[in-house]
């Protein structure tokens, strides 16, 4: 929404939500979580399964939502899910809602790259591929390049890194 709503500001876009994890011992030293942490419980076989099994999925990206949004651990008793931990009465975080900001015609104007795997399955969601390959995502992002890497699925940057920082450094020495 900021290269939207201030596209004099907007130069380039970075999303950010996990800092670069150092792998190995320097890293993120999982043995001094708590046992009840959710990174933890998740990890065992099932357990993430079970506990958004209880609810439909509407609920599980609520309490999501609303879990991730605190500033402390999730950290379950060892009696209790970490879905457990949600109030079902707290409100949604304020950015989750729909909000009505009075732009009547949405563009990114500023020079955009679209990298994706051909075999990412958000390919598969409904009106996805027409959205991207008919060229429809166009009109709102009028200056967007499409790469589509053939054998890329949805961690194409992963699997294909030193392609994908090329692409990457190749469109930022062209803008």
């Amino acid at each position: 929404m900021v290269a939207v709503t201030h596209p004099e500001r907007v130069l380039g876009v970075i999303t950010l939500g996990v800092p670069f994890l150092i792998p190995g011992p320097l890293g993120v030293q999982f043995d001094l979580l708590p046992k009840g942490y959710y990174v933890i419980r998740w990890a065992e076989p099932g357990r993430a399964e079970a506990d958004f099994g209880r609810f439909d999925v509407k609920t599980v990206v609520r309490n999501i939502y609303i879990l991730f949004c605190r500033s402390e651990l999730q950290v379950a008793g060892d009696n209790e899910e970490i879905m457990d931990l949600v109030d079902p009465s707290t409100p949604l975080p304020p950015w989750c809602m729909q909000l009505d900001c009075g732009i009547t015609n949405p563009k990114v104007i500023a020079p955009s790259l679209l990298i994706m795997g051909e075999k990412d399955y958000v390919m598969k969601s409904p009106g996805m591929e027409d959205y991207i390959r008919k060229g429809i995502v166009k009109q709102f992002m009028p200056n967007l390049d499409i790469i589509f890497m053939s054998e890329g699925n949805h961690f194409v940057q992963e699997q294909l890194p030193e392609q994908v920082n090329e692409l990457i450094l190749s469109f930022l020495t062209k803008n």
